[in-house]
């Protein structure tokens, strides 16, 4: 059974929203009245009825039990009930969406961590021989920093009697290798022959 739940709250927002209780006539009928309407007087009975005369109380007690009052309270019960399960669904969506590019985030990741895994291994001996030869390079470079280099310092005149050549040329000569020992020098390097 299907419950149009507007239709229901418009009909109990156009009725007294009073509660109601039951009234017995005292000839085994009842009837739902407005609770509080009920006057009695010496000679008179007033009341604001809901029903006519029901002769069965444990119907009429429901009647009155169950009044628009209880029956917008129950609407909006369950309307925040279901914003409430409408939230939760979308949350659960979220989730879910989260969950699901985590997992694809994962997928890649454990794939280029099987692709390194499997470079490693396989160049493995490649490894071993980049660490011989950076070993290698290191004694040199050991070596190197550790030799002398033996650079005379001539002067004009010996330049020009060991080569032949003019003085132009063997003053030159003598300034580029003060320069070049200089520059040795700066760098680290032993010079000797001085």
């Amino acid at each position: 059974m299907t419950i149009d739940k507007q239709a229901l709250r418009q009909i109990a927002e156009s009725v007294d929203r009073e509660e109601w209780d039951v009234l017995d006539n005292g000839d085994a009928d009842y009837q739902v009245i407005v609770s509080g309407s009920l006057e009695r007087g010496a000679t008179y009975r007033s009341y604001q009825p809901v029903t006519n005369e029901i002769s069965n109380k444990k119907i009429a007690a429901f009647i009155a039990a169950f009044n628009p009052k209880v029956a917008l309270a129950l609407l909006d019960e369950l309307d925040k009930k279901q914003q409430y399960i409408k939230l939760r669904d979308q949350e659960n969506e979220d989730i879910a969406l989260t969950v699901g590019k985590l997992r694809v985030e994962l997928e890649h990741y454990k794939s280029r961590e099987w692709r390194v895994a499997k470079l490693v291994l396989d160049n493995s001996t490649s490894w071993d021989v980049l660490y011989e030869k950076l070993e290698c390079a290191e004694r040199r470079i050991a070596e190197l920093e550790a030799r002398t280099v033996n650079l005379s310092k001539l002067s004009v005149g010996e330049v020009m009697h060991l080569s032949g050549f003019s003085q132009d040329y063997a003053e030159g000569w003598c300034a580029g290798n003060d320069n070049a020992i200089h520059e040795i020098r700066t760098a680290g390097i032993k010079v000797k022959g001085e």
